[in-house]
């Protein structure tokens, strides 16, 4: 159901924990920019942490707003990497 003026609350891209002992990861490259639209479950950005290199996937469907993480920084688990306005349904 859609009102008149609603207003989508950004969904956080968030650095995911990928061990019991991951506390921060680098960021290597993102594959998308601010604008883009982007699939549920599509890779947004590369990380490195300790023993792992992995892609971070998109929350949900909708458009990248802000990229907040910059490529080559770490991050702690739990950082906000970036926002996605949701896709309408």
């Amino acid at each position: 159901m859609k009102y008149e003026g609603e207003v989508r609350v950004p969904v956080e891209i968030k650095m995911p924990k990928w061990g019991m002992m991951m506390k921060e990861a680098r960021i290597i490259q993102w594959f998308k920019k601010e604008g883009d639209i982007v699939k549920k479950g599509e890779p947004l950005v590369e990380a490195e942490a300790e023993k792992i290199v992995n892609a971070i996937e998109a929350p949900v469907s909708g458009k990248i707003i802000k990229i907040i993480a910059k490529e080559g920084e770490i991050y702690p688990v739990g950082a906000t990497l970036g926002l996605i306005s949701p896709k309408e349904e």
